[in-house]
């Protein structure tokens, strides 16, 4: 019976956040672990009042079943019991969250994607490029972002990997590729600007070992 009560207080709850967040997207305050389960547990016994509302006594009689031991429904009809359960835990919470989440989508007037960062859009499907960011020292740095490259994505810190550096000039522009450069790590709490450049000539590249363009 514990682990009844267990299964009845966390995972309708688990399943809503979960279609939540894949439909919405993360939210910050959700970062923290607690938050979760507390945001878990206030909706599985939100969901679990609304079955006892609608459909408490039929449940009652399922759990229940017939003649002895007490409350051996569940072995009584295991069909039955599978698929009320699917039905309660995992459907019921998932159409739920996904309709208020698409509701809540279409009553905002700015645009919404699922992608929870601005950092996290930009380096989404991005195409090998040049990039360049200013340091808060005033100095610039860049390289090439290519195939090898790399770049965090939400929740963990904002950090890029240029697969090469690049000689950069005072006023930001590229020079050469530094001499040996096998790659280019930049956190994003070190500069203030962030700017992806294509390359000027077609088919121009810096992803292999000693090219320089």
């Amino acid at each position: 019976m514990q682990f009844v009560f267990v299964v009845l207080l966390v995972l309708p709850g688990v399943t809503y956040q979960f279609v939540r967040e894949r439909v919405r997207g993360p939210l910050p305050g959700e970062r923290d672990l607690g938050e979760r389960v507390l945001r878990a547990v206030v909706a599985s016994i939100a969901l679990d009042a609304v079955y006892l509302l609608a459909a408490g006594p039929a449940l009652v009689r399922l759990a229940k079943g017939t003649g002895q031991p007490a409350w051996n429904g569940f072995t009584q009809q295991p069909r039955l019991t599978g698929a009320v359960a699917v039905l309660l835990f995992l459907v019921v919470p998932g159409v739920l969250a996904a309709v208020v989440s698409l509701a809540e989508r279409k009553r905002r007037t700015a645009r919404y994607l699922r992608t929870p960062t601005a950092w996290d859009h930009a380096f989404r499907d991005r195409e090998p490029c040049f990039v360049r960011v200013r340091l808060k020292d005033g100095n610039w740095a860049g390289g090439w972002y290519g195939p090898a490259s790399y770049a965090s994505s939400y929740p963990h810190p904002a950090e890029l990997y240029l697969e090469s550096a690049r000689v950069m000039a005072p006023d930001g522009s590229f020079g050469a590729r530094v001499p040996g450069s096998v790659g280019l790590r930049l956190r994003a709490e070190d500069f203030d600007v962030l700017e992806f450049v294509r390359p000027e000539k077609k088919g121009e590249k810096d992803d292999l070992p000693g090219t320089d363009t």
